[in-house]
């Protein structure tokens, strides 16, 4: 049997970013932290916007704002280390959001770093830390699209591994 999809009237006012921010509040995301290696030192920025692309070969993709400048540290070495939170990670995600006033090397105080294959910095204490070389990047809006091949991983291992994530929804942290 065929089902005949009738399309949707078009809209009375335009989509304003206000209300697709708004509904866009109602989606849970998983909280990390993207990092680089600049010329003065460590970066890195709060994202949500990250996603697999595919396992052959390993590959991932995170949306970063143009103006930022942990995405002109990536842009310029080639290297990032997406850092996913775990429940407790909440004060880490506020600090590298820019919620608590640090900058540059500051915000890498709160926590215990390393260093994978790139160099750029991973979490120690991260769920999954993806230490990516950049292969591509798209402009879209007001963002720019990374995509990056992971050359290796990090973070707790299912023998330490406490459990919890941290997701971002309703404009707040949440543990789950």
């Amino acid at each position: 049997m065929t089902k005949t999809i009738q399309p949707l009237p078009p809209l009375a006012e335009p989509l304003t970013g206000q209300a697709y921010r708004d509904a866009m509040t109602q989606v849970a995301s998983a909280v990390h932290v993207v990092t680089a290696r600049g010329p003065a030192g460590r970066l890195g920025m709060t994202a949500t916007a990250v996603a697999s692309v595919s396992d052959t070969p390993p590959t991932v993709l995170v949306c970063i704002e143009r103006s930022s400048r942990t995405l002109a540290a990536i842009e310029a070495s080639g290297i990032f280390c997406i850092n996913t939170l775990p429940a407790h990670g909440v004060e880490t995600a506020e600090i590298f959001a820019s919620r608590r006033g640090l900058q540059g090397e500051e915000r890498f105080a709160a926590d215990r770093w390393t260093e994978l294959v790139t160099g750029a910095p991973a979490l120690l204490d991260a769920l999954a830390a993806f230490d990516c070389r950049l292969v591509s990047v798209h402009d879209i809006a007001s963002h720019r699209v990374l995509i990056g091949e992971v050359v290796g991983l990090g973070g707790r291992t299912p023998e330490n591994d406490l459990g919890g994530s941290l997701i971002y929804r309703r404009r707040r942290f949440e543990a789950v």
